[in-house]
């Protein structure tokens, strides 16, 4: 009965009936019974379920010890125990720690499972999250189609785990700029989800959550808005109040007032975000410096470039902590704190983090990222504002043809392209030319 509580949702029901079943278990097995272990494991499900990490660990540890004592060392519930402690490890932003667990439950299950035993498909989910986790996209995407292949085969077509699997693919595709294939596969996704829990369960949150984040980066902030609002609406009736799902809820909805232009609704819920994972995630955890960040850029669009630049720092601290060298979120870092020296007129200042952060980006995301177009818009405006109207000329058209490849014809980044290129031939006299692309940009806005 926990089980079913838990797969629908309802946590406190969960825990509630998983330690009645351990109050029954310690009374009548011994100390090192493997079925001590599966009730710790549930228990620890339940609190990583609830975003309780600290308490998660604390289970899943008290479950890996007995089964490291009563199992053979191939044993499959050894896996599940490294591969639990290793998700909490990930959701804590302990990316070695993680990949220690997480091989450690592979090596097992290579010598112990068949090769499309869905267990299997699980490492390899995990791995794949972790890569994206770290930056490494097309690493991640390979792991999670490896998984998705063998969830494909084991399991019927409305099985949740598929369409776990389907959302994981969406989200490498968001991240790595392909928007149309990110929306194809969470919409396939959100539609097993649909058919197979029930209305408010999170997962259905999840699905509507990543459905508007795709929306926002397409420059639909009315379809994001929609999607992002129902997708809290059900974590408020879910989950308990500090949970980072909420946070996360609160962060987004910030984000699109923030592309809106609606900067003290973007502040008010990007504090209400912060609030939470302050009380919620460790000090250095990456979930953290996104909010400072997002702060941050709030600030800066307020014209208020101390605070801002205060913020962004603070994120950029974490990030250094928590996150390797070539991580896309430090490129992010360098590239705001760029923005706002751009904006103060330290010209050189801007370019110096600017470049730091094109340098990131150039060895981290695919080709045609749009994260790479900003760096090269970034770049073509500090030289245009130095008067240097080649070089600017030579970065915005840079960003222009990746803007094309990744973008919908009439977003809003497309229309901002054209408008710099525009100002370019302006300001060095070739009217006709700045007409055409001011056109262009005209258009879409």
């Amino acid at each position: 009965m926990g089980a079913v509580y838990n797969d629908t949702g309802a946590y406190s029901k969960a825990l509630e009936f998983y330690e009645k079943s351990y109050q029954i278990r310690e009374n009548s097995l011994p100390p090192n019974h493997p079925d001590l272990a599966t009730s710790y494991n549930s228990i620890g499900g339940v609190y990583y379920c609830i975003s309780e990490y600290s308490k998660a660990l604390e289970f899943y540890e008290k479950s890996l010890k007995i089964r490291e004592k009563a199992l053979p060392p191939n044993h499959p519930d050894l896996a599940i125990s490294y591969n639990n402690i290793g998700q909490v490890y990930n959701t804590m932003g302990d990316y070695l720690k993680v990949l220690e667990f997480h091989d450690k439950a592979l090596k097992i299950r290579q010598k112990a499972l068949p090769p499309n035993h869905p267990d299997f498909a699980s490492s390899y989910s995990n791995i794949g999250v972790l890569h994206n986790s770290m930056g490494d996209y097309s690493k991640a995407l390979e792991f999670c189609e490896k998984s998705h292949q063998i969830i494909e085969k084991a399991l019927p077509q409305n099985h949740p785990h598929l369409a776990t699997s389907y959302n994981n693919i969406g989200f490498l595709y968001n991240n790595m700029g392909d928007y149309w294939k990110a929306l194809e596969f969470y919409e396939k996704s959100h539609q097993i989800k649909e058919n197979a829990l029930p209305p408010n369960h999170p997962d259905l949150a999840q699905s509507y959550n990543n459905i508007g984040g795709v929306y926002n980066a397409m420059g639909d902030y009315s379809k994001a808005l929609d999607f992002y609002e129902k997708s809290h609406k059900i974590y408020e009736k879910a989950l308990p109040p500090n949970h980072p799902n909420l946070a996360l809820s609160y962060n987004n909805i910030g984000q699109v007032y923030n592309n809106m232009g609606d900067y003290s609704r973007a502040l008010e819920f990007y504090e209400k975000s912060h609030k939470i994972r302050e009380k919620a995630l460790l000090l250095n955890h990456p979930d953290l410096a996104t909010s400072y960040n997002n702060i941050g850029q709030v600030y800066n669009n307020m014209g208020d470039y101390s605070k801002a630049l205060e913020f962004y720092e603070k994120a950029h601290q974490i990030r250094e902590k928590a996150l390797p060298s070539n991580h896309p979120d430090l490129a992010t870092s360098y590239n705001n704190i760029g923005e706002v020296y751009h904006t103060m007129g330290d010209f050189l200042k801007a370019l110096e983090f600017y470049e730091k952060s094109h340098k990131i980006r150039e060895k981290a995301l695919p080709p045609n990222h749009p994260d790479l177009a900003i760096s090269y818009n970034n770049m073509g405006i500090v030289y245009f504002d130095m008067g240097d109207y080649s070089k600017a000329l030579e970065f915005y058209e840079k960003a222009h043809k990746i803007y094309e490849k990744a973008l919908p014809s009439n977003h809003p980044d497309l229309a901002t392209s054209y408008n710099n290129i525009g100002e370019v031939y302006h300001t060095m006299g070739d009217f006709l030319k700045a007409l055409e692309f001011y056109e262009k940009s005209h258009k879409i806005r």
